[in-house]
Order: structure tokens, then sequence, then C-alpha cells
């Protein structure tokens, strides 16, 4: 047998070449990025009919005034509830 065998598994270099680290300021913004794509993505889904958004838009178009009411009324009692 020969002494020639190598130890470790062959490297080749610039086939695979490292990532160049990214700074903390791109991944936060890669992380909002990703983030507001998904709460768009989630806000179209329920914008379609017969969905919870286009419930709620269509009320609000047909009785203005009484979703103010109920959105007012709701909000009172959610800030009391905190405030005990």
């Amino acid at each position: 047998m020969s002494d020639d065998i190598p130890l470790a598994p062959y490297v080749y270099e610039g086939l695979d070449p490292l990532p160049e680290p990214k700074s903390a300021f791109t991944q936060a913004s890669e992380a909002v990025a990703g983030t507001v794509r998904g709460i768009n993505d989630a806000i179209e889904a329920g914008r379609k009919p017969g969905r919870p958004l286009s419930i709620l838009s269509n009320i609000a178009r047909e009785a203005p005034l009484g979703s103010l009411l109920v959105a007012f009324l709701l909000g009172v009692a959610i800030g009391r509830r905190r405030m005990s």
C-alpha cells in the first residue's frame, strides 16, 4: 500500500465559496421584509369573498355608524379590562 492516501476528503477551492457574512442591518431588513410579506399574504387571503375581512369590510360599508359604535364599545371594554 502507498502512504499517499489523504486523511481528509479533497478540498476544491472555488466550487462552493463561503457566503459573505451579512451585516446585522441586512439581516434585520430581510427579517422585516419577510414579516411584511407574510402579513400582506394573510390580509389578501382574508379579503377573499366569504372570509372574515371581506365580511367585516362589507358590514362597515353598509352601516358605517353602527360599525363605529361597535368598535368604540369594544375599545372601551378592552381598555377597562386592561386598566383594572
